[in-house]
């Protein structure tokens, strides 16, 4: 049997199939976007029915604690036990929100928490394998040691600044001064990153770290990064796996970058391609409303999605108006009869604090997919009997200020009709029991 392994190729179709040791993040002949394809005749030695049972010995406890790496055959096959950079990520729980689903109208909701990862993100899904392979091309003297570098609204930054404490690597990570939480910036500066706080928006550090990484001084570690894509997508795997291998009818995920996006569809296209489930679920692609270039191009039937001026957001990881896998998410749109929805300063708030209400302690980006959730259902896209995966991206725990704001009421433009302010009183028995009744 052929043993199973993966190549980067272009993602418009250009002939050439590269080692994903070599580092390069565009394609050498027309410079567009790369993916990792893999050997499907060498995949399809296994049945579904295989591939399953394999998956579900992998999932017991103390067999194999990365949700990345238990699902190795289908993400970078040919990368030894020791060189992966693992923090244990993935396994991440999917939660029923039954009270705010029934509030809401929905048949069946599920919230993937992909914020109890190790750094309280989804990142570290894609992080894992952007590691390691630059870990095993080091040690094969495929690629020389050089700065893994990344531009970041702040969980990018994290995950970055861990996986590569945790192999040794040095680090350079570029932020938008004063546009990311503390929480998220304190995150690789206690993992010893260089970070560089630079006077423009997310749009603007990318632009510098992509030409960083031109000029061949950094390996771009961002998700126009293919390798990204493949740790992203077990996401999909994952609560389809914790679903009984039956998709949902629908996912519901935030996207910024839209990285993700094109990550979900590369999970159960692969899933459907191999025989593991028989069909892809539906897509909604939520965006703030504040920074919405791919829902514009959706709205106006346009398959290229142009850049915009984002505007400032509560939602600041997708605060993004020049997605770099724009291409991407637009084929998995097209491939999952998606549907691009955007959600409002007060909607995303509003979203929160319902979800809170039943215990889910929602990030901002959350509250985008939930809010657009509920208009598709309020709408009917969304149907009365539909099983709905909303993927949660972050911990609500990086943006305390954001849920403070909230319940002080002092959020610009939001209602906070929700908010739940402390009641101060005096250290008096009487004064407590007339407040509790």
């Amino acid at each position: 049997m052929t043993e199973p392994r993966a190549v980067f190729r272009c993602f418009s179709g250009c002939d050439g199939t590269y080692p994903l040791t070599l580092a390069i993040t565009r394609c050498p002949t027309c410079d567009g976007l790369l993916s990792v394809v893999h050997d499907l005749d060498a995949l399809r030695a296994k049945t579904g029915a295989a591939w399953r049972a394999l998956f579900d010995a992998r999932w017991a406890p103390g067999v194999d604690v990365s949700g990345v790496w238990s699902k190795r055959e289908w993400v970078a096959p040919e990368i030894p036990d020791a060189h992966v950079v693992s923090t244990g990520e993935g396994g991440t729980p999917l939660h029923r929100a039954a009270r705010f689903a029934t509030a809401c109208g929905f048949g069946d909701l599920l919230v993937k928490q992909c914020g109890t990862s190790h750094t309280g993100s989804f990142k570290d899904l894609g992080m894992t394998v952007l590691v390691s392979v630059v870990r095993h091309a080091i040690a094969v003297g495929a690629q020389p040691s050089k700065w893994l570098a990344c531009a970041s609204t702040g969980d990018t930054s994290a995950a970055l600044a861990a996986y590569g404490a945790s192999a040794g690597l040095p680090v350079v990570v570029l932020l938008p001064r004063g546009k990311v939480s503390t929480a998220q910036l304190v995150q690789p500066l206690a993992h010893g990153a260089k970070v560089l706080a630079l006077d423009t928006d997310f749009d603007g550090c990318m632009a510098i770290v992509k030409e960083l990484a031109a000029r061949e001084l950094v390996y771009l570690a961002n998700s126009m990064n293919p390798l990204r894509i493949e740790g992203q997508k077990t996401v999909a795997i994952e609560m389809t796996q914790q679903l009984g291998w039956s998709p949902p009818d629908w996912v519901v995920i935030p996207s910024g970058n839209l990285g993700n996006a094109a990550a979900l569809h590369a999970g159960f296209e692969l899933m459907r391609t191999l025989g593991v489930t028989d069909r892809v679920p539906r897509l909604c692609v939520a965006q703030a409303e504040r920074a919405n270039p791919m829902y514009r191009a959706y709205r106006a039937g346009q398959r290229e999605v142009a850049a915009v001026q984002a505007e400032p957001t509560l939602a600041t990881a997708i605060q993004i108006g020049n997605p770099v896998s724009a291409p991407r998410a637009m084929a998995a749109l097209e491939a999952m009869n998606g549907i691009v929805e955007q959600a409002s300063e007060d909607e995303l708030a509003d979203a929160c604090a319902r979800a809170d209400r039943d215990g889910l302690y929602a990030c901002p980006h959350t509250g985008v997919a939930l809010a657009c959730a509920i208009k598709l259902r309020e709408r009917g896209e969304i149907g009365a009997a539909d099983r709905v995966v909303v993927v949660s991206t972050a911990s609500g725990l990086k943006f305390t200020e954001f849920k403070l704001g909230y319940h002080e009421q002092t959020l610009e433009g939001v209602s906070c009709t929700r908010a739940n302010a402390p009641v101060h009183l005096p250290a008096s028995l009487d004064d407590v029991i007339a407040a509790l009744s």
